[in-house]
């Protein structure tokens, strides 16, 4: 300890060599003396970490982050009690041989953001470290991952940073994503990432002036080889086999070492020639889409016409379909569709696809059928020519002409000064060639009225002729035995004869379940029309009985979901009560969930409902609601859509939330986890634990709201606002409390 003392500039604070060093500040020892943690963090320290510090052999945590120390790290081998370790964000510039050696109880080691380290390898002693749960190293010259078992996507962290030598090849089950980040290593010399499951284009790597030896090989990369890459004078070795590599052959200078052998799609096979004016409109349609694989893994050769997957051509061999309906593909729709001039027939639908519909598309003469409904799609929507059929049921955000900017600035009023007023569709207005009135209704508006009224007195008239028929259907009630009520403002009681003959006399043969209050049969009404009856058990007709049977009738009556199995009559029959509901042909309610939660019942369910009460939240929607149409009347696939493309969300939380930019920052965490909450497996959702992680920091740095009509505001009065609470203690204490 002495020695880290005279290594350290300035002095830590409360260090001095004339005390024991148990009694230094931020070192604790245990009741032998040994020392067992020490801890300067943002300290403004330099200097060069003693190599003795290996002889601390009860030590548990080290923390020297946030700090200007430099040289080689000190071996720390073997130092098996040695739980956390912080370096990160310091000047370390190497990391000794054997340094992981023996550290069997290492739990936390961070390194990141230690930019003068010499590039080094994860070494295979740090498999010692069984019980290592955090590992940072990002931005700390980490290389030679090749021959592991990596996954996921290349850290964005990557960006920006000293890496010059990447080698990620030969993952055994293949790192994935796209390899963007590599645009902005601008030290890159070497990138071996070759053998994995990349997927997307080749991004620019103009910016990698000193890139030397670029091997991506055998991946899943798709669209055009970027004319920049050929112009990379340092680049002499190239390797792009057996990916999905479409457009034209590339032509790199004579220096440089290529290899594009295996199953990549290029147009033509000589250098430097453009493909088919028709192949290159639909590589550039695709680049909009992300160059999806299997458009790549078909489309092949120099003639669209020859057996492309969702493209169909006329006997001149010109493109008169599109059709990419319900592929599941993301991005956006791209003008280059409006090239295909002959275009017929558009099928997007059912996809996942964000932006606006270009304006352009509206001017193709030959187009009479467009299909992009359930999608993201936002925006105005394009003046359509009467005789092209447009279909765009399920994009909540279509068409809505929502102001730009945050907080509901930046949009226009309406210029005869007039609010919408709550109504969400006022403001509609086409995209081109609309024209507005500002004093009298459109002809369009009044054969709307008209036909509203038309279609109510028609359903008007089908409900009272349905109500009539099926009062008919349970012919007369008996009084006597049977106490007639009134339920919503109509007789729904049906007699005890009705029900016996409809269930053969209650027969063991029409069982369909049996409940903690009776019995459920099934019966055919004479008309044919099949009813489940839920009788209960005289027995039961206690109190509590009786209260059941009325809070269903009360919530049954009250309740209709096209969801919910319908109440269709009850009946009571001296100390028997029964009731009288549609019946399900498919089974009991167990049973289907039996079935599909076989083997993947877990304990997130509670997770799944957190999620939604959030949404509910943030949107001020209810999870379920029949007011709106069918796209949107469940939230939560309506809200999974939304966060499809994050610049939607402003337009769908709750507008009396009226966040400024740092509420916003809040939301779009609160947003993303619901996402991860409602996530469709269970296995892909967080535990609640991690949920409470995410939110307490939020709820942390919240702070109340003073508003001027309120007669009370909390201000914080030296420990505790007029609340009670302390600003600086913890959430978690704060409950304790």
């Amino acid at each position: 300890m002495s020695k880290l003392l005279a290594a350290l500039s300035p002095a830590p604070s409360g260090w001095s060599a004339t005390t024991a060093c148990c009694n230094w500040k931020n070192v604790n020892c245990d009741s032998t003396g040994r020392v067992t943690s020490i801890k300067f963090v943002s300290q403004g320290l330099s200097g060069t970490l003693p190599s003795d510090l290996k002889t601390l052999t009860q030590l548990t945590s080290l923390s020297l982050q946030s700090n200007s120390l430099s040289g080689p790290i000190p071996p720390l081998a073997n130092l098996s009690s040695l739980q956390q370790l912080y370096l990160d964000n310091n000047n370390f510039t190497s990391i000794p041989y054997g340094f992981f050696q023996g550290l069997t109880s290492l739990q936390i080691l961070t390194l990141t953001q230690n930019i003068d380290l010499a590039p080094w390898s994860i070494p295979t002693e740090l498999t010692q470290a069984t019980s290592l749960r955090t590992f940072y190293a990002s931005n700390a010259r980490l290389l030679g991952l090749s021959h592991n078992n990596l996954t996921g996507p290349l850290p964005k962290s990557f960006g920006g940073s000293g890496i010059k030598n990447l080698w990620l090849d030969y993952q055994l089950n293949g790192l994935s994503g796209n390899i963007n980040v590599l645009s902005s290593m601008t030290q890159l010399y070497q990138a071996w990432l070759h053998k994995n499951q990349f997927t997307g284009p080749i991004p620019d790597l103009s910016n990698c002036t000193s890139l030397f030896d670029l091997q991506l090989r055998d991946n899943q990369f798709t669209g055009l080889i970027p004319a920049s890459l050929t112009s990379i004078s340092s680049l002499k070795n190239v390797s792009l086999d057996n990916n999905f590599l479409q457009g034209p052959y590339p032509k790199f200078p004579s220096g440089t070492k290529v290899t594009l052998d295996g199953i990549n799609s290029f147009c033509l096979t000589t250098p430097g020639l453009a493909c088919d004016p028709q192949v290159t409109t639909l590589l550039e349609i695709a680049a909009a889409l992300e160059y999806p694989i299997k458009l790549a893994s078909s489309w092949s050769g120099n003639n669209a016409c020859n057996q492309w997957t969702s493209v169909i051509c006329d006997s001149q061999g010109t493109i008169i379909t599109v059709n990419f309906g319900k592929l599941g593909f993301v991005g956006t729709i791209s003008p280059a569709f409006t090239k295909l001039t002959s275009l017929r027939n558009l099928y997007l639908n059912d996809k996942s696809l964000t932006g606006s519909i270009p304006a352009g598309l509206a001017n193709m003469t030959s187009l009479q059928l467009l299909d992009v409904s359930n999608n993201n799609l936002t925006g105005l929507i394009p003046n359509f020519a009467s005789a092209v059929k447009l279909v765009k049921s399920g994009n909540p955000l279509l068409g809505i002409n929502t102001p730009s900017g945050s907080g509901g600035s930046g949009g226009s009023s309406p210029s005869n000064g007039t609010t919408n007023n709550g109504n969400p569709l006022l403001g509609i207005t086409p995209a081109s060639g609309g024209r507005s009135s500002s004093s009298s209704v459109s002809p369009g508006t009044i054969a709307g009225i008209v036909i509203a009224v038309v279609v109510f007195v028609v359903l008007f008239i089908w409900i009272i002729c349905y109500l009539r028929k099926r009062h008919s259907r349970f012919g007369s009630v008996k009084n006597g035995k049977e106490v007639i009520m009134n339920i919503g403002g109509s007789n729904v009681v049906i007699s005890i004869e009705v029900l016996r003959q409809a269930t053969n006399n209650f027969s063991e043969d029409n069982i369909l379940g049996r409940g903690g209050f009776g019995v459920v049969y099934k019966g055919e009404l004479y008309d044919g029309t099949k009813i489940a009856v839920k009788r209960m058990k005289s027995v039961a007709m206690s109190c509590r009985g009786m209260k059941q049977f009325d809070a269903e009738i009360a919530v049954l009556t009250k309740v209709r979901h096209r969801h919910l199995v319908a109440l269709l009559g009850y009946c009571i029959n001296e100390n028997e009560r029964l009731l009288v509901f549609e019946y399900v042909p498919e089974g009991t309610l167990t049973q289907h969930l039996f079935q599909w939660t076989t083997g993947r019942v877990t304990t997130k369910v509670d997770v799944y409902a957190f999620g939604v009460v959030l949404m509910e939240l943030i949107t001020g929607r209810k999870a379920l609601d029949d007011t709106m149409s069918d796209e949107g009347s469940q939230l939560v696939p309506w809200f999974r859509q939304i966060l499809i493309n994050k610049e939607n969300i402003p337009n769908a939380i709750d507008q009396t939330l009226n966040p400024n930019e740092e509420t916003m920052e809040s939301i779009y965490k609160v947003v993303e986890l619901a996402g991860y909450c409602t996530t469709h497996e269970s296995y892909q959702r967080p535990n609640m634990g991690h949920v409470v992680s995410i939110l307490c920091p939020l709820v942390e740095q919240w702070k109340p709201t003073c508003h001027e009509e309120e007669h009370t505001c909390s201000i914080f009065h030296g420990e505790e606002d007029t609340y009670g609470i302390d600003p600086h203690m913890s959430l978690s204490l704060t409950l304790d409390r």
